[in-house]
């Protein structure tokens, strides 16, 4: 049977391999079911929820991946996603999780019409290399300042600042983010839970280092099980460390889709589309090529099918209560050990499933033992910095304002758009214009008017 399904003859592997493979992968990425919970958490929403939305969305799409796509990669609410997710449904600030969620679905829906007409492979050759690695680092800077403000090693400290009626108006009653003074400082050494975080910093970074697999979950467990004498991991009486999840309140099917479409939050849906644009097809092209499945130049009948179970994970993913769902740059671990068919990614996905009974332990986790890993996620995708070329400044300095933007001014879509505009500006005035694609002046033309015109 699995033969038939998946050639392993003809990928030149068998059963065994590609079990071990999937299990490979799901140890170098199971850290998002702890993760997600404590990023989204600050939304409002439930921890258990979250965890069960993770959990089922990595499970069935990444199935879906092996069994429709056969290709050995996993699926997962991405990170740098979840951070832009969790940015703009702030508890108490931003927009309701549930109008968020809402954004997400319509860019998933947004993805499969753009798959479908092929234009999502058009914008992705349009923007050049230097930018989408200038986004990579960017999200890997605000990974960061999750990581610092969850562990207290910074602090923050806002004042409301009154706005205006007109502006009230046009954010549909929610408070924006720029009428709140921020005071950004270091925290105190008194604190446990900071104190806790850099004990887990140097475990994780050392694991990192001895290359370690599995190092960032590994990270995570050590530091809450140090946590527990330092009295910043609590674990409640009676606890059942291995149980279904409470189901009394998942965000199953929550999302508000009308929200969305009438707070105006466009931005917010263009940014989601736009980050995961990129953010994927880097991922399926990178880890397709190192398993032999593609071409140098990314070529193969499977990935506009790949890009198309992608794009509907990102639907379903908002359905069962998380944000966006993409590719995982990890399934590369599991390629590495010998993974070259959907077996892989169907293992990885039934251990997804799987991980439901462990529920109850990951909502014991602190933020403490998660943020060290957030940390050095960041680090991992800030390093896309060597890969830009700063010698030419028509090149570097758009790079630049990309990825400085998005944590100066807390946007994401802030850091694109200036990429966008110093790109094509710089180009066109050293002569250049024939190097930028068409597509390019579009997004170009649609960002200023965004700014000029629609801007809040």
């Amino acid at each position: 049977m699995f033969e038939k399904l998946f050639k392993l003859s003809e990928n030149r592997t068998n059963i065994r391999t590609e079990i071990v493979a999937g299990l490979t992968t799901f140890m170098t990425m199971a850290y998002i079911l702890f993760l997600n919970p404590s990023i989204l958490s600050a939304t409002g929403m439930d921890k258990n929820a979250i965890f069960f939305a993770t959990a089922i969305s990595a499970a069935f799409v990444t199935i879906a991946m092996g069994l429709v796509v056969n290709f050995p990669i996993a699926l997962a609410p991405g990170m740098g996603l979840n951070a832009l997710f969790a940015t703009v449904a702030l508890a108490g600030v931003g927009m309701p999780w549930k109008v968020a969620l809402g954004a997400v679905f319509i860019s998933g829906v947004i993805f499969v019409i753009l798959t479908v007409t092929k234009i999502r492979q058009i914008l992705v050759i349009a923007v050049p290399t230097s930018l989408k690695r200038a986004i990579t680092v960017g999200i890997g800077l605000f990974i960061t300042i999750i990581g610092f403000k969850l562990s207290g090693i910074m602090a923050v400290t806002t004042a409301a600042i009154p706005p205006t009626v007109e502006a009230m108006g046009k954010s549909g009653g929610i408070v924006p983010l720029q009428f709140f003074e921020w005071n950004i400082g270091m925290g105190s050494f008194t604190n446990h839970s900071m104190l806790l975080c850099l004990i887990g910093i140097a475990i994780t970074a050392s694991l990192m280092a001895l290359r370690v697999k599995g190092a960032l979950l590994i990270g995570i467990v050590v530091t809450t099980v140090i946590g527990i004498p330092m009295g910043v991991t609590h674990i409640p009486e009676n606890a059942a460390f291995f149980a279904l999840p409470d189901f009394s309140n998942l965000a199953v099917g929550a999302l508000d889709i009308k929200g969305a479409l009438s707070m105006g939050i466009w931005t917010v849906v263009f940014t989601f589309t736009f980050v995961e644009l990129f953010d994927t097809f880097g991922t399926l092209v990178g880890t397709a090529g190192k398993a032999g499945l593609i071409d140098k130049d990314g070529n193969s009948p499977k990935i506009g099918k790949a890009m198309l179970v992608d794009a509907f994970g990102v639907s379903f993913g908002a359905l069962m209560g998380t944000s966006t769902v993409t590719a995982y740059v990890e399934s590369a671990a599991g390629i590495g050990e010998g993974g070259r068919t959907g077996l892989t990614a169907v293992t990885t996905g039934v251990l997804f499933l799987m991980a439901l009974v462990i529920a109850p332990l990951a909502t014991m986790i602190p933020n403490a033992a998660t943020a060290p890993a957030l940390i050095i996620v960041g680090v991992l995708m800030a390093s896309s910095v060597l890969e830009i070329d700063f010698h030419d400044f028509t090149e570097g300095f758009p790079a630049f304002m990309t990825f400085v933007l998005m944590p100066m001014t807390y946007s994401i879509a802030n850091g694109i758009a200036g990429g966008i505009i110093f790109y094509t500006l710089l180009k066109v005035l050293t002569g250049k214009a024939k190097q930028v694609h068409w597509m390019m002046y579009l997004l170009f033309a649609l960002v200023v008017i965004r700014y000029l015109f629609l801007s809040e």
